[in-house]
């Protein structure tokens, strides 16, 4: 999928902050120099509405809650649960 069809479907914000994405989504993670989202859209009933996120820092040396952050990629399926979603966004 490609970032401007996840902004689109998921509605993630780009560029963004990671303080901005955790008062949005409950799923945010900072990893090294990745921070991992893992949210909920729903799809109808009894189908899979997880996907995962990855943003990565623009700013070289800066790594505050501040710190802008773009979109780096969006999972192009969806997972069953928020769990299979922040396993495969830590695997990217």
């Amino acid at each position: 999928m490609t970032i401007n069809e996840a902004m689109e479907k998921y509605r993630l914000p780009n560029p963004t902050t990671p303080e901005d994405l955790e008062s949005r989504w409950n799923k945010v993670l900072t990893f090294g120099d990745k921070v991992l989202l893992a949210g909920y859209y729903y799809n109808g009933q009894n189908k899979p509405s997880y996907f995962g996120a990855v943003y990565e820092y623009l700013e070289d040396g800066k790594k505050t809650c501040e710190s802008a952050i773009g979109l780096y990629m969006a999972s192009d399926v969806e997972f069953t649960d928020d769990g299979h979603a922040i396993a495969w966004v830590m695997r990217q």
